[in-house]
């Protein structure tokens, strides 16, 4: 798919890896809308590269789909969709004070699981009203999942279990949507400088990057970015998770 001149959605993008991917995908020509809970930050974004900032919680269906609405109004069908909307909150199932509530752990899966496959489904049934492109596609939709999802740590187990059905979704959803020229495709990232490890102190953000074998530092959130473009670009991609870690695996903790 040749991204200039196409509409993006990207969820999550007020900041870091959403942030950084509706950056490159509006210097590569696409028209891009920043989704976000955090409306300032969305806004921010989309100020600084000629976007559309909207408000969307990712697990409300009448949110969803009035943003999805407007963004179309303003730039026409999204052929690009990235979700990057997600947290990451920890918790071990039994902890010092007993059983981790349930409401926690269905948060977690609420936002990063349930959320991703709100924006795919409405997403997903724009496109296939959009008439195919010269490469015979519709669209691509790229999630994110985590190398959590097949090496999670203790007290990840939240956190895994809703990234680990990112992955497990992204086939289904290929072979699904493979009549109407749509791609689905997830990248699990590694340790990724993002708005959550800033807030750690720099010494613990070296030693976490050390951990990785190759390159030993935390990713960037503009390589991220780079292999969401790649996707777009090579329309042979297809039902894939994409590991993006410098090879590390995980420890327990």
């Amino acid at each position: 798919m040749n991204i200039d001149g196409v509409a993006a959605l990207v969820t999550g993008g007020g900041s870091g890896l959403g942030a950084a991917t509706a950056r490159h995908l509006a210097a590569a020509g696409a028209k891009v809308t920043c989704l976000d809970v955090n409306l300032d930050g969305a806004k921010a974004v989309a100020a600084e590269i000629g976007g559309l900032g909207l408000k969307c919680d990712v697990t409300d269906a009448a949110s969803a789909e009035a943003a999805i609405a407007e963004a179309q109004e303003a730039h026409g069908v999204a052929r690009i969709v990235v979700n990057c909307a997600g947290v990451g909150t920890p918790g071990k199932a039994v902890g010092k004070h007993g059983p981790l509530p349930l409401e926690a752990f269905a948060q977690v899966v609420n936002i990063n699981l349930i959320g991703t496959f709100n924006i795919i489904r409405l997403s997903a049934a724009a496109m296939q009203k959009a008439d195919p492109l010269e490469t015979a596609e519709r669209g691509v939709i790229v999630n994110t999942a985590s190398v959590a999802a097949f090496d999670g740590q203790i007290g990840q187990a939240a956190y895994g279990a809703s990234k680990g059905g990112v992955a497990a979704m992204t086939l289904p959803l290929a072979r699904e949507f493979a009549q109407w020229g749509i791609r689905v495709l997830t990248i699990a990232p590694g340790l990724f400088l993002t708005p959550m490890m800033e807030t750690l102190p720099e010494e613990a953000q070296k030693s976490l990057g050390a951990s990785v074998p190759f390159p030993a530092r935390l990713g960037r959130p503009q390589e991220y970015a780079q292999l969401v473009q790649s996707m777009c670009e090579n329309e042979m991609l297809n039902g894939e998770t994409v590991r993006l870690d410098g090879s590390l695996r995980m420890a327990p903790r």
